[in-house]
C-alpha cells in the first residue's frame, strides 16, 4: 500500500472513531442527538435520568415551563420547603374560616404566619433566586410576604390596624373593606401566576387555581359586609378552596421530595396535553424549537 493510501486509511479510521466517540480534535463529526426528555419508559417519572438536557414543567421544582437539568446544581431544591410552609399555614387559616370545631378567631394562625408561612417561605423564595428560578422566587417570596403581612394585621394590639380602622360606634366596615381590597389584590397577583402554569402539570395548575378562587371568595366575603360582618357563605367557600390549595401544595411538595432514593413510588403529575411534554408524547412539533432557531 502506498503512503497516500495508508494516510487515507488512517484518516478514514479517525473519522469513524470521531463519529462513534463524539468526535476528536481537528476532525468534523456529527454530534450525537439526545432526546429532550428521557423517562426510561416510565410515564409517571419526573426525575432527571442523567441523559436529559431539559426537564419538563414540574410543580415539585416550582417550574411552570421547561427548565435545565438539575444534575450539576450545587444547591438542594428549595421548592418543597416553600410549598410545605405555604400548605400548613393555609390549612390552619382555612379551617378557621370554615369554623371548624367552633373556632372563629384567627389568633392561632399568627405564629405560623410569622414563622413558617412567612419567614421560612420567604427564605425558600430567596434560595429559588440562587438556583435561577424566577417564577419560584417571585411566587414563594411574595406569599411569604403575604403571610407576614397577615400576621401583622391580625396581631392583637401589635400595630393597632384593626383598632384604627374601627369606627367610634364599633363598626368595622372600614377594616372589612380594606382587608377585602387587600385580598382582591392577591387574587389579581395569583391569577397572573396561574396563567404561567397553563403549560405545566395538572397538579401545579390546580394549586394556583384553587388558591386564586380562595382569594376571590375571601375578598368578596370581606367586601360584602352589609350586616357589619363578613359574608359567611363567601368566607366558608374561601376556606374550602384554601383547604384544597393546601393539600395540592403538599402534593406538589411530596412530588418534589420523593425520588428513588427515598420512595417506593413516584408521584404522578399529569402533564396537560398541550404542554411541551404532552405534545412530545403525541409526536407533534414543538414551536419553541423554531422560535429558538430564529433568535
Amino acid at each position: 500500500m502506498s503512503t497516500a493510501q495508508e494516510q487515507n486509511a488512517v484518516n478514514a479510521s479517525m473519522m469513524e472513531k470521531g463519529h462513534e466517540n463524539g468526535g476528536t480534535h481537528g476532525v468534523d463529526h456529527v454530534p450525537k442527538q439526545r432526546k429532550p426528555y428521557d423517562y426510561g419508559g416510565n410515564p409517571l417519572a419526573h426525575i432527571n435520568t442523567g441523559d436529559s438536557v431539559r426537564l419538563p414543567a414540574f410543580g415539585g421544582e416550582f417550574q411552570p415551563g421547561s427548565y435545565r437539568s438539575t444534575e450539576a446544581r450545587k444547591f438542594a431544591n428549595p421548592a418543597p420547603l416553600g410549598l410545605s410552609a405555604f400548605a400548613l399555614t393555609t390549612f390552619v387559616l382555612s379551617l378557621i374560616n370554615l369554623g371548624t370545631r367552633g373556632i372563629t378567631g384567627p389568633s392561632l394562625v399568627i405564629g405560623a404566619a410569622f414563622a413558617y408561612g412567612g419567614l421560612v417561605q420567604l427564605l425558600a423564595g430567596m434560595w429559588e433566586m440562587a438556583v435561577g428560578n424566577t417564577f419560584g422566587a417571585t411566587a414563594l417570596s411574595s406569599y411569604g410576604g403575604f403571610w407576614i403581612s397577615v400576621a401583622i394585621i391580625l396581631t392583637p394590639g401589635g400595630f393597632n390596624i384593626i383598632q384604627d380602622l374601627t369606627a367610634a360606634d364599633g363598626s368595622e366596615a372600614a377594616f372589612l373593606n380594606s382587608f377585602g381590597l387587600f385580598l382582591m389584590g392577591w387574587f389579581i397577583f395569583t391569577f397572573i401566576l396561574m396563567l404561567c402554569t397553563l403549560r405545566s402539570t395538572v397538579a401545579f395548575f390546580l394549586l394556583f387555581f384553587t388558591l386564586d378562587m380562595a382569594f376571590l371568595m375571601l375578598g368578596l366575603g370581606y367586601l360584602l359586609n352589609g350586616s357589619g360582618a363578613p359574608n359567611g357563605g363567601c368566607i366558608k367557600a374561601g376556606g374550602a378552596f384554601g383547604i384544597l390549595a393546601a393539600f395540592l401544595a403538599w402534593y406538589n411538595a411530596l412530588a418534589g421530595i420523593a425520588d428513588p432514593s427515598n420512595s417506593f413510588f413516584l408521584i404522578p403529575v399529569a402533564h396537560f396535553p398541550w404542554s411541551d411534554k404532552g405534545r412530545e408524547k403525541r409526536n407533534k412539533v414543538d414551536n419553541n424549537d423554531a422560535r429558538d432557531a430564529q433568535v
